[in-house]
């Protein structure tokens, strides 16, 4: 499970280098700077919704039963770590959910505004040039020693050190680490205009340094580790299942943070090598919650006895969060990829409106933003401040930018697909292509036009195949591969492919997980999300302005013209997206009546009394 808020993870190995330099130790005199005044929470931008001393979220139950269980399946080739923050291995479903704590806790009904849970106050200046946690009193790892700001100075060094390279990128433009008390740790930014800080710094995960003071962070295998969170490790086999088991005297469950929250006596996961396996299972009762990201199965298998009389339960529960973007992935590292009309002309082989009617039951929109289903959604034609923000980098961009409103490409039918064949060969020929032999070859280097679409889940190669033999009408050649899922990882971590099919998430509030997606330092960062290999300095200026924004109205505009960049970058083919989230559950499961706009929460559901 990931944190309600995307996590967003890098900039640069020498920004780092510097950040670790700046480390003090043990306790110093407070440094001279603005004052701030404590606060039990704050918000990206504006205030936040709620109050000090708040009871619980508006959209739990916080007279939810505590008890019983639930069961979820993981589709993938097992596991091999506990330890969610190191680039090596495969860590197990829910690790790093269910075992730590963090300093704050997202809201889900809010762009981005984050409250105390292990610390209990927050201090920020205005201009946001520091943060300082002060920590709870009762904040305790499950071994009943306390949290101290040694313990988060400790994490903050391990994670950006020893951690996976996301960290040390996150917080790369933090400067300095001062524990003042055992209970109050700062962090000081050298780079001032990052307003988004002191926030994501309240996501990381806070480890106990006693705990790992005589274990080496990285090879810790599966050795349960210690914790603070509401739950720890249960019972497990190696690489086929893993349970949560609820700790009873657990420090933060009276927190407004936490009431309601964090129900079940034991959460299981239970791993399956095949999605149709799992789905026959769950409709046997062999698991309790399933979340449905096919439409056929949607459409076709939701349905029998069970359904009828109540037993299961499907339903397709809206939300507003943004959808961020799916799409086929191109790795512009590759040769074949570098030129953006040989990207732009393969957009023209995919049929979309053919996929969604024929195999997707019209379930779907397509996708024409990396922002989608949020205000945050380049549209039209630049104007106003986003046109302002742009015409700084007019000589730099295509002037399509400018004049062309980004859409993907319709087929709408036969002769809308014979219509892109052809325009899409004219932008072959304009990038140096023709046909010699019945395949597309490049006319100065000889070499044809073939890519290579790496997959994990056999169920897509039904929207790619069809994909695969309209390229071929071009002289196109595609392969497709399908491996096991945590090679897919390794391959994906070490950027070892041509195309893959992936989801770009993305939350209310972007900022510096931005760095992570298109930064130009993250090119041969392997682990990054920066998949298609963008390295432009236009991109790179927008990301920055992104997490520099003031207020939230220029954050709109400044994350619109960075959509619209990308767009017309034609990295990515886009696909579809839906706002809804289709659940099936079996009827012990009971879920709030409120949804906030985030969506649903499987955290926040009980098992109904007897």
């Amino acid at each position: 499970m990931t944190s309600k808020r995307t996590a967003s993870y890098l900039t640069t190995l020498l920004a780092s280098l510097s950040l670790m330099a700046g480390t003090t130790t043990g306790f110093a005199e407070e440094p001279q700077a603005p004052s701030a005044e404590p606060r039990h929470g704050m918000a990206m931008h504006g205030e936040t919704k709620y109050p000090d001393g708040f009871a619980h979220f508006d959209y739990v139950n916080p007279d939810a039963p505590k008890g019983g269980s639930v069961k979820m399946a993981v589709v993938a080739n097992g596991y091999d770590s506990f330890n969610p923050f190191d680039i090596r291995g495969i860590a197990a479903a829910g690790i790093n959910t269910y075992l730590y704590d963090t300093l704050l806790e997202s809201s889900d009904d809010e762009p981005f505004s984050a409250y105390g849970l292990i610390a209990e106050s927050i201090e920020t200046p205005e201009d946001r040039s520091y943060v300082i946690f002060n920590l709870r009193e009762q904040a305790r790892f499950h071994d009943g020693q306390p949290i101290t700001a040694e313990d988060v100075k400790f994490s903050f060094e391990i994670l950006t050190t020893k951690g996976h390279p996301f960290f040390r990128n996150y917080y790369a433009d933090v400067s300095k680490v001062t524990v003042e008390s055992p209970r109050r740790v700062r962090f000081d930014f050298g780079d001032t205009s990052n307003r988004e800080l002191p926030l994501i710094l309240g996501q990381m995960p806070i480890l106990p340094a006693h705990y790992w003071a005589d274990r080496e962070f990285g090879k810790n295998g599966l050795n349960p580790p210690l914790g603070s969170g509401p739950y720890r490790i249960g019972k497990f086999e190696a690489g086929r299942s893993i349970a949560y088991e609820r700790v009873e005297d657990y420090w933060g469950k009276d927190l407004g943070v936490r009431k309601g929250r964090f129900n079940f006596d034991k959460i299981q996961y239970d791993y399956y090598n095949d999605d149709t396996v799992a789905l026959e299972g769950f409709k046997a009762g062999s698991f309790d919650y399933r979340i449905e990201t096919s439409a056929k199965n949607w459409a076709t298998a939701y349905s029998g006895p069970r359904f009828t009389e109540g037993k299961i339960i499907a339903e397709a529960i809206e939300h507003h969060r943004p959808t961020g973007m799916q799409g086929f992935i191109f790795n512009t590292r590759r040769g074949v990829f570098k030129d953006a009309r040989v990207r732009e002309a393969l957009a023209y082989g995919f049929d979309f409106e053919w996929a969604n009617k024929n195999l997707f039951y019209g379930q779907y929109t397509r996708t024409d933003s990396y922002f989608e289903n949020s205000d945050l959604a380049s549209s039209a034609l630049p104007e106003g401040r986003e046109l302002e923000i742009l015409e700084a980098y007019r000589d730099q961009l295509s002037e399509d930018v400018f004049t062309e409103t980004y859409q993907p490409p319709e087929a709408g039918g036969q002769q809308g697909l014979r219509k892109n064949l052809r325009t899409a060969m004219e932008l072959l020929k304009a990038a140096g292509y023709e046909i010699q032999d019945r395949k597309m070859t490049h006319v100065e280097s000889g070499k044809p036009l073939a890519f290579e679409i790496l997959l994990f889940q056999k169920s897509f190669e039904r929207v790619v195949l069809p994909f695969k033999n309209t390229l071929a009408k071009l002289g196109v050649d595609v392969s497709v591969r399908l491996v096991d899922s945590n090679q897919y990882i390794q391959r994906v971590r070490e950027f070892d492919f041509d195309m893959i099919t992936q989801v770009l998430p993305q939350s209310d509030s972007p900022g510096n997980e931005q760095r992570e997606y298109w930064h130009s330092a993250n090119v041969n960062a392997n682990g990054s999300r920066n998949y298609m290999g963008i390295a432009d300095p236009v991109v790179d200026s927008l990301v920055q302005q992104v997490i520099q924004a003031p207020d939230r109205e220029e954050l709109v505009q400044r994350v619109r013209a960075l959509d619209r960049v990308l767009l017309h970058g034609h990295y990515v083919i886009p696909h579809w997206h839906l706002a809804q989230d289709r659940v099936a559950y079996w009827s012990h499961l009971q879920r709030p009546e409120i949804t906030p706009k985030n969506g649903s929460d499987l955290n926040n559901w009980w098992v109904k009394p007897e």
